[in-house]
């Protein structure tokens, strides 16, 4: 799996359920990234997006324990809802020919941050007042492999890096 994320100097990620900062850039990275694969994020990650509705052109899991929300979203094909691990790997194991990606929030991330290989990292070069942390890569094993040139947005310097376990 792969983890795709924008995280800032202390590995904040959110704020009151919020992304710290929307990069167009980054917008387009992550859309070109995980367009026909498979996400997975927990509810409140999906319930952060436009009018509470799964990307499109992807196939989206989300892991919860509310039963309820398969009625709610029982007009849409591309949406599943599991409560564990077991059931995250036989979804992905039936999706096995597309790539899948962790997108949040920061329970998802830190609980399968070990079933990645790679993470997609746009690097903000400045700290915000964050609530929600993106675990740290180089104790879980990741080394740089590559790195875009230092890009600026509204006056924050960031960067794209690609993350390897070593």
């Amino acid at each position: 799996m792969i983890a795709i994320a924008c995280i800032d100097t202390k590995n904040g990620i959110g704020k009151n359920g919020k992304l710290l900062i929307s990069i167009p850039e980054d917008m387009q990275f992550f859309v070109e990234n995980t367009r026909d694969s498979v996400v997975v994020m927990g509810r409140k990650t999906l319930f952060s997006f436009k009018d509470r509705k799964p990307l499109k052109n992807r196939i989206n899991i989300v892991f919860t324990n509310n039963d309820e929300l398969k009625n709610e979203y029982k007009d849409f094909d591309n949406i599943f809802f599991i409560k564990n691990e077991a059931e995250l790997d036989s979804l992905l194991e039936k999706y096995k020919d597309k790539k899948a990606f962790l997108i949040g929030g920061a329970k998802i991330y830190n609980n399968l941050i070990g079933k990645c290989d790679t993470c997609l990292i746009t690097k903000l070069d400045k700290a915000f007042d964050a609530d929600t942390f993106f675990p740290d890569l180089e104790e879980h094993g990741f080394v740089i492999e590559s790195e875009s040139e230092n890009k600026t947005y509204e006056g924050i310097n960031y960067k794209f890096i690609k993350y390897k376990r070593g």
